[in-house]
């Protein structure tokens, strides 16, 4: 029987927010199969109102509550089941630092993000910009198989060979076609990585950056990096730096030159279970980080994006800013292989601030201008514009034929709906 939860009940107060906002649904719908995710499909539907899909609930983009509308809770579906040496089962509400610990003694390892409590069916599809990306590409690139309910509430199963164009769609614009119930991916065989941790403090950030991202670039394949700036009078920086092996003389000789940029001001680096580095803490969903972002992708951090992000963070509304590596295994891929279609870009830069404002606004926007493209999980900016960033005109048409197809009702709308391309209200 479908699990239900309204105010009255007591786990409420911990299913109702997400990791970035507050929520007051007027019901939470728990499946436990499938066939349940159908059942609270067609009870959110008749309900009507707001509809939000939550796998994990830790998304910058804060969109898997609502205030009076209905969620569909998918914490119960967390399966992790080893298929074949390679191939493992994942349900959608598992978190990814879960996944590492449990692939580990099995001596497998998926590239996610950063953070162990992002649930997989958000990131899953999605893209995943992870530590182990220019290794092994995004992670939906893992992906092999998925099942799905569609808006109609039929159970499909989709692959190369199977519904090719849902599989297709669900690789990058999944939450626009049906809510996944489980994934099926190959998983890589690198269970140990090499992981640094680099302080630097920064006296010239343009310069800096320049050099962080020639080197990112001309690194080995082994090599993914994310860079975390905070403002101040003296910008500093925090980088975490993977090499994909557990080979010791390949990773030193790797990570030494990013120790050996102006400003280092303190390094540490061993050899670790991939389980070890996405941060997992399991802390209960409060709303607790209330923080509004913006991001995109760019080629390269050349002198023009290296002074524009060096000027954003000297302006004062800006907090921090994130840079990603991409490039590598991911950009082996074809764009028109996947609904993700960015296979060119070097980088994902995302800017963070306490709260959205006119201000952070302007201070995006020159930085905005030199973007090539835009990771969707990373922006909290609800600009139905902004889907025509983040996927290019052929990209975005193939969607809107299959969503037309699979989704005529607009259903699946929270999540930058493919549809709707104008500053206008979701029905």
């Amino acid at each position: 029987m479908l699990d239900i939860v309204r105010a009255a009940d007591p786990d409420y107060a911990s299913l109702q927010h997400v990791y970035g906002a507050t929520g007051a649904p007027a019901a939470i719908l728990r499946p436990r199969t499938a066939e349940e995710v159908a059942e609270a499909l067609a009870l959110a539907r008749e309900t009507g109102g707001e509809l939000a899909i939550r796998s994990g609930g830790h998304g910058i983009s804060s969109i898997s509550t609502n205030v009076g509308g209905t969620v569909i809770d998918l914490g119960r579906l967390n399966g992790i089941e080893r298929l074949d040496d390679t191939v493992v089962r994942l349900g959608p509400g598992a978190h990814w630092g879960h996944v590492a610990a449990e692939l580990y003694p099995w001596g497998l390892a998926i590239s996610s993000g950063d953070s162990g409590d992002v649930g997989v069916g958000g990131l899953g599809t999605t893209g995943g910009i992870g530590l182990m990306g220019r290794a092994h590409g995004l992670t939906i690139d893992r992906l092999r198989s998925a099942e799905l309910v569609t808006a109609d509430g039929v159970l499909h199963r989709v692959s190369a060979s199977e519904e090719p164009e849902l599989f297709w769609a669900v690789r990058g614009a999944g939450a626009n076609i049906g809510i996944v119930t489980s994934f099926e991916f190959e998983a890589a065989a690198t269970p140990v990585v090499a992981q640094a941790t680099i302080a630097y403090q920064l006296n010239d950030v343009a310069g800096f950056l320049e050099s962080w991202g020639e080197l990112v670039e001309q690194s080995p394949r082994e090599i993914s990096a994310f860079l975390y700036m905070g403002a101040g009078s003296v910008p500093f920086a925090q980088a975490t730096v993977v090499f994909a092996s557990d080979d010791a003389d390949a990773a030193l000789a790797a990570l030494t030159p990013f120790t050996e940029l102006p400003g280092m001001a303190g390094q540490r680096a061993q050899i670790v279970p991939y389980a070890a580095v996405p941060l997992t803490t399991d802390a209960p969903h409060s709303g607790q980080q209330r923080a509004f972002t913006h991001t995109g992708l760019v080629d390269h951090l050349d002198r023009a994006v290296a002074r524009r992000l060096a000027t954003l963070l000297a302006e004062g509304s800006t907090q921090m800013v994130q840079i990603r590596s991409a490039g590598g295994a991911i950009n082996d891929v074809p764009s028109e292989a996947t609904a993700y279609a960015h296979r060119h870009q070097n980088f994902s830069v995302t800017a963070i601030a306490g709260a959205d404002s006119p201000r952070f606004a302007a201070a995006w926007e020159p930085v905005h201008a030199l973007m090539t493209g835009m990771y969707l999980s990373f922006e909290s900016g609800r600009d139905p514009g902004r889907i025509m960033e983040a996927f290019p005109p052929a990209t975005l048409s193939s969607l809107r034929a299959i969503k037309a197809e699979w989704d005529p009702d607009g259903v699946f709308n929270q999540n930058f709906d493919v549809t709707r391309s104008r500053l206008e209200p979701a029905r």
